[in-house]
C-alpha cells in the first residue's frame, strides 16, 4: 500500500469510503483509520456546527466497528456536565441490528467499547468513557475549544454559519390585508417570520421574503365603490382624504350591509376590477398603495424586509393550476363547486365556489406551484396562527396528491405551516384596548418605546446623553423588548401581552440581556486594551471551569442556531441566549478580568460572548445597545 499524505478531514473520509468499497474487509478500514488518525487534527479545514464535528469522527468509527452495517449515522447530543460534553448513542440501536447476524460483539457495552476505541486520534478530543448500555461520552479539549474560540474571534462569527441542505427558501408572513390596519394579531407572524428568515439567511440560504398581503377579492368592489361615493375626486384628492383606513373599511362594510342598492354596485365594481377596466384598477392601486405606505410604518420600526407578492400576483397563474389538477383527475364537482377530495377530512378542499370565484385555497395552490417552478424553492414556511392549520393540512395533502411534494414530509421540496398562538390580555382575553378595538401595532410599540424612554431619563440619563442617543436606545430596547416577550415562548402557545414584565431589566428579558451585552462592552472599554491589537499576540486558555463552561457554550451557538431553524423553533435560540448570559455573569464573578494575570485571555471571552451576543440580536431583529 502506498503511504498517503492527507491534509484535510473530508479527504481522510474519503479514503475511508473509498477503501471501504474496494476492499469490504475491516483490515483495510482499519489502515485507513490509521492514515486518517495522524491528520485529522488539521482544525482550520473543519467545517460544521461542534456537535457536526463529533458526528464526524464517530461516522468515521462506527464505520470501521461495523463496516458491514452501510450509512449508519452518528446519533449524538449534548450529554450531562457530569459524564462529558457529547455522546454517542448508536450502540443500543446498532446491537438490536446486529445481534442475529453472528456478531463479535456480546452486548450494547462491548459494541460502545469498540465505536470508543475506533474513534480517531484528534486534538478535539480530551478523553472517552463509557456509560450504561453502550453510551459513549466524549470531553472536549479546553486548547480546542480555545483555539475554535480565537479562530471566530480572527475570521468573523459567520465561520460559524450552520450548513443547511437547501439553497432557496420562501418565508410567506405577516400577510396583512390591504385597507386594513396592522394591528396586534399581525405581530407574532411578522416578528416569527422575520426571525426565520434572518437564521435561513445566516445559514447561507437564499430567503424570497414573501408578503402576501389579501389585495384581491369580493371586499374590493366594496372599498372601491365606496372611494368613489365617499370622494368623487378621488383621483385629485391627497393619501389623507380617505383618512383612518379601519373606519374606512368598517363603513364600506356597514353600508354594503345595509344597503342593497350599494351592494348591487360593489358587486358589479368587482366585475369591472377583474375585467380590467382602467377606472376601477387605479381606484384599486390608489387603496393598496395608501395601504402599503401605512404597513411600512410597522415594518420600518420593526426593522423588518419584505417583498410583497399579495393575491393578485399569483390571479393570472390560477386558470393554469387548477388545469394541471384537473388533468391528474383531482378535481371534482360537489354540490356546484369544483373541490379536491382529502382522505380523513369531512369537507373537500374548495378550489372553484359554486359562484365561478376563487378563494383562498385556488391562490393557495397557484402561489405553490409558481414557487416550486419559477422559483425553484426547496422549502416553503407558512406563518399564520394555528386555526389555520386544518386548511393547510389538506393543502398540502392535495399538493402531495399533484405530486409536486414528495410523500416523505421532511423530503425536499418540503413544505411546513409555522402555526402560532394568541397574543392575550391580562384578562386572558385576545388583546384589546378597553374600548375592545383591536390593538394596532404602530400604537403598541410606541408605548414600548416610551415607557422606556421615560425610563432612561428617571436613571439621569438624559444629562449624559444627547437627545437621540436617549431616542435611540429607547427604541432599540422598547421594540427589542416587544419581540423577544413574543420570541421567547414556544410560538404554539398563547402569551400574555404585559408591558411591566416585558420592560423588566431582571429576568429573561430583552432589557436584561441588552443591558448584559453593554456591560461586557463597559468591561473590555474599561481595560483600555485594543481587541483587535491582542488577536494578534494574545491566546486564549480556559484553565478556571467557569470559563470552560463559558467556551464550550459559546462553540455550541452554531448547532443551536441550526435546531431552532430547522425546527422552525426561534425560542430555542432564546433560552440559549439567556443561558449564555447567565454563564458569563458567573464567569464574570469568579474571575477576575481587569488587572489579572489572565487579562488577555479572559477580554477574549468577554469580547467573544458580546460577538454572539450581538449575532443572537441580530438573528432576532433586536439592535444591541453598548452602554447603560
Amino acid at each position: 500500500m502506498v503511504p498517503l499524505l492527507i491534509s484535510d478531514f473530508e479527504l481522510a473520509r474519503l479514503i475511508l469510503h473509498l477503501y471501504y468499497e474496494r476492499s469490504k474487509t475491516a483490515s483495510c478500514l482499519l489502515s485507513a483509520r490509521k492514515v486518517g488518525t495522524e491528520t485529522i487534527g488539521a482544525e482550520k479545514e473543519l467545517e460544521g456546527s461542534l456537535k457536526q464535528l463529533v458526528a464526524k469522527l464517530f461516522e468515521i468509527a462506527l464505520t470501521v466497528t461495523v463496516p458491514d452495517e452501510p450509512d449508519v449515522e452518528p446519533v449524538v447530543a449534548p450529554c450531562p456536565p457530569k459524564f462529558g460534553d457529547y455522546q454517542c448513542n448508536n450502540a443500543m440501536g446498532l446491537w438490536k441490528k446486529i445481534k442475529d447476524k453472528g456478531t463479535q460483539f456480546t452486548g450494547p457495552q462491548p459494541l460502545g467499547k469498540a465505536i470508543m476505541s475506533n474513534l480517531p486520534q484528534s486534538e478535539m478530543i480530551e478523553s472517552c468513557s463509557i456509560a450504561g448500555p453502550g453510551f459513549v461520552n466524549v470531553k472536549l479539549a479546553k486548547p480546542w475549544i480555545a483555539k475554535r474560540i480565537h479562530k471566530m474571534l480572527t475570521d468573523g462569527i459567520e465561520t460559524w454559519s450552520p450548513k443547511l441542505n437547501i439553497k432557496t427558501a420562501v418565508v410567506d408572513f405577516s400577510s396583512p390585508n390591504t385597507a386594513k390596519e396592522m394591528h396586534v394579531g399581525h405581530l407574532r407572524s411578522t416578528i416569527i417570520g422575520d426571525t426565520l428568515a434572518r437564521m435561513l439567511e445566516f445559514s447561507n440560504v437564499k430567503v424570497l421574503r414573501r408578503n402576501h398581503v389579501g389585495d384581491w377579492g369580493t371586499q374590493f368592489g366594496m372599498l372601491i365603490e365606496y372611494l368613489f361615493e365617499k370622494l368623487p375626486d378621488w383621483e385629485a384628492a391627497n393619501d389623507q382624504a380617505i383618512g383612518d383606513l379601519e373606519a374606512f373599511y368598517k363603513a364600506s362594510k356597514e353600508r354594503f350591509d345595509d344597503d342593497p342598492g350599494f351592494k348591487e354596485r360593489a358587486q358589479q365594481a368587482v366585475v369591472s376590477l377583474q375585467g380590467g377596466q382602467e377606472k376601477y384598477r387605479k381606484a384599486w392601486t390608489r387603496i393598496c398603495e395608501t395601504s402599503r405606505r401605512n404597513f411600512q410604518k410597522v415594518y420600518h420600526r420593526l426593522g423588518v424586509h419584505l417583498e410583497e407578492k399579495g393575491e393578485s400576483f399569483y390571479n393570472p397563474y390560477i386558470p393554469g393550476t387548477l388545469d394541471i389538477l384537473n388533468k391528474k383527475g383531482l378535481i371534482e364537482e360537489s354540490e356546484g363547486a369544483r373541490v379536491i377530495f382529502i382522505e380523513g377530512k369531512n369537507i373537500p378542499l374548495i378550489v372553484v365556489k359554486s359562484d365561478g370565484g376563487y378563494n383562498y385555497a385556488s391562490t393557495d395552490l397557484a402561489a405553490l406551484w409558481y414557487r416550486l417552478n419559477e422559483e425553484n424553492a426547496e422549502w416553503i414556511i407558512y406563518l399564520t396562527d394555528v386555526g389555520q392549520k386544518d386548511h393547510f393540512d389538506m393543502f398540502f395533502t392535495a399538493a402531495r396528491r399533484a405530486g409536486w411534494l414528495p410523500a416523505d414530509d421532511k423530503k425536499y421540496p418540503r413544505v411546513s405551516h409555522v402555526g402560532f398562538g394568541l397574543v392575550l390580555g391580562e384578562d386572558g382575553k385576545r388583546f384589546r384596548t378597553r374600548s375592545t378595538r383591536v390593538v394596532k401595532l404602530v400604537d403598541l410599540l410606541d408605548e414600548a418605546k416610551t415607557r422606556c424612554k421615560v425610563a432612561i431619563i428617571e436613571r439621569g440619563k438624559g444629562k449624559d446623553w444627547s437627545e437621540e442617543e436617549v431616542d435611540k436606545t429607547a427604541e432599540a430596547i422598547g421594540y427589542g423588548a416587544v419581540k423577544y416577550a413574543d420570541l421567547k415562548n414556544n410560538r404554539l402557545t398563547n402569551y400574555t401581552f404585559n408591558y411591566d414584565q416585558m420592560l423588566n431589566d431582571k429576568g429573561n428579558t430583552a432589557v436584561y440581556l441588552l443591558y448584559a451585552h453593554a456591560r461586557i462592552c463597559s468591561i473590555i472599554r474599561k481595560s483600555g486594551r485594543d481587541i483587535e491589537e491582542l488577536k494578534q499576540s494574545g491566546t486564549l486558555d480556559l484553565a478556571h471551569p467557569d470559563e470552560r463552561v463559558l467556551g464550550l457554550h459559546l462553540l455550541q451557538f452554531a448547532e443551536i442556531v441550526e435546531e431552532a431553524c430547522t425546527n422552525l423553533f426561534p425560542n430555542i435560540l432564546c433560552e440559549y441566549l439567556y443561558n449564555l448570559s447567565e454563564d458569563f455573569t458567573r464567569f464574570y464573578t469568579n474571575c477576575q478580568v481587569v488587572g489579572s494575570a489572565e487579562e488577555t485571555s479572559r477580554l477574549f471571552l468577554c469580547e467573544a460572548t458580546a460577538v454572539v451576543m450581538r449575532k443572537c440580536f441580530d438573528l432576532l431583529g433586536i439592535t444591541p445597545v453598548y452602554k447603560i
